[in-house]
């Protein structure tokens, strides 16, 4: 069984969560202009990873997860998304959309589908992530929570 995984705001390790983002290829352009949108993880006082939550009225934005080379394949993706859905539905987000250039598989498998990018929306598609960091070949992804 996997530790639980804890979430801790991204202010108190903004280097941190641009460091990991970018060792990643994920976009780190925005992280210090909108640093209470993400999160670091720790399990047992270990950081493992970052994950970032934007949240408009009832939908929001879950971007930038990734987790530490040596920590990946013990489940901790996943108890990270499921800390960030979580964190999500207790401010009144209902749905959950994302953008993924290579973990499309990943985020089927924890319950996000395939939608088309139009149909997102607006205040979603207003986001840096989707209209600039973000490319049109990018899967967009959808949970209902």
């Amino acid at each position: 069984m996997t530790p639980s995984v804890t979430l801790h705001p991204g202010t108190a390790a903004p280097d941190y969560v641009e460091t990991l983002l970018d060792r990643n290829g994920l976009p780190v352009r925005d992280v210090r202009a909108h640093p209470e949108a993400f999160h670091y993880a720790t399990v047992e006082g270990e950081r493992i990873g970052v994950g970032g939550l934007e949240r408009y009225d009832d939908v929001g934005l879950l971007r930038s997860v990734a987790v530490e080379a040596g920590k990946r394949g013990y489940g901790y993706g996943s108890e990270l998304c499921e800390a960030l859905e979580s964190k999500a539905r207790a401010t009144g987000v209902e749905t959950l959309y994302l953008l993924t250039t290579t973990a499309s598989a990943f985020f089927a498998a924890q319950g996000y589908a395939p939608i088309e990018r139009t149909t997102v929306p607006d205040a979603i598609r207003k986001t840096t992530e989707f209209a600039e960091l973000c490319p049109a070949t990018a899967t967009c992804m959808r949970k209902s929570l």
